[in-house]
């Protein structure tokens, strides 16, 4: 059961009523207008009360909202999208949605992890859990980017790649350290978007950027908190205690250096108000395109280096002997 969606009902409850006292307000000859003032002060006031200071563990499930946007949701914002499918190996995979598109009249290659919006859905999509074939498909589009000289745009959104004995047998681990040595080495600007889950090297796969995005809720972890817990302690019911551990919050990783810049969402997260969500994640995309493609190729290749170079990053005290 989702934490957020269960502590939102009250606040979904209060609106829909606010809602039909405004209907009423329109069609009646009785005013509302003082009830409704009332109630939705009430509503902002319970909105604070439930958003305004979510623990880690909350804002895991509020990167998991079955009402956030997904990553199509952003590609349906681009014009002319035209998807490119397969690997040219084994198969095309779902889950990984590759293609070209434009940008504000930027001409772009696009990779987003899709989750679904139902169980059909995401049975097709494996939740967003990409197979050795969906991270090939994306190298083949890393490539055609380089080779037109566009830059590469990816969403990111899984809870990691896909675990099943198949993947593995197929080399799901290479398929990602390929993707990965792919992307430090290419030769065009990439944006990288952390616009829900970013989940372990699945994640990692489509996520070595130039400019690295996150949405103020989303998460960014080496394993997601219920795989971290069974590892660490064999006991997956310290979840929440993984979730504080790991420090997968914006602002933790905007603090590390691991993001560039943190999207803000509306008080409640971007379910709320998807199109504001959408358009806010796009126009930062933008503004990082136009600074990144003034670079010169190497520029590009060598800043990049030394940004992932810096990460973990730190430094120690060491005591003079003599002073001591």
């Amino acid at each position: 059961m989702n934490v957020i969606v269960e502590l939102e009902k009250p606040l979904l409850e209060l609106e829909a009523k606010i809602e039909g006292l405004k209907k009423l307000n329109e069609t009646q000859r009785v005013d509302f207008s003082a009830e409704i003032r009332a109630l939705n002060e009430k509503a902002l006031s319970l909105e604070e009360e439930i958003f305004g200071n979510l623990t880690p563990w909350q804002r895991v499930h509020l990167a998991r909202h079955p009402k956030r946007p997904l990553a199509m949701d952003y590609i349906a914002r681009l014009d002319g999208f035209v998807e490119l499918h397969g690997d040219r190996g084994y198969r095309d995979d779902p889950a990984l949605v590759a293609g070209f598109a434009y940008l504000a009249g930027t001409p772009v290659f696009v990779l987003a992890q899709q989750k679904g919006r139902d169980t059909k859905e995401n049975l097709y999509r494996s939740f967003g859990m990409a197979h050795p074939e969906g991270y090939r498909k994306a190298a083949r589009i890393m490539r055609l980017a380089e080779k037109f000289a566009k830059p590469l745009i990816s969403f990111i959104d899984t809870p990691g790649a896909y675990p099943g004995i198949g993947a593995e047998e197929r080399g799901q681990s290479e398929a990602i350290a390929t993707n990965i040595k792919l992307m430090t080495g290419l030769r065009v600007p990439i944006v990288v978007n952390i616009i829900g889950e970013g989940g372990s090297g699945g994640a990692l796969a489509i996520g070595v950027g130039d400019r690295v995005l996150m949405l103020q809720h989303a998460i960014y972890s080496v394993a997601s908190p219920e795989a971290a817990s069974s590892i660490l302690w064999r006991d997956s019911s310290k979840a929440e205690e993984a979730a504080q551990r790991l420090r997968l919050t914006s602002e933790d990783l905007f603090e590390f250096g691991i993001v560039d810049e943190v999207v803000p969402e509306p008080m409640g997260g971007a379910h709320r108000d998807p199109g504001k969500v959408i358009d806010a994640v796009l126009a930062a995309d933008k503004r990082a395109l136009e600074t990144l493609m003034r670079l010169a190729p190497d520029e590009l290749v060598d800043q990049r280096y030394e940004k992932y170079r810096k990460i973990g990053a730190h430094e120690e005290m060491v005591l003079d002997r003599a002073a001591r």
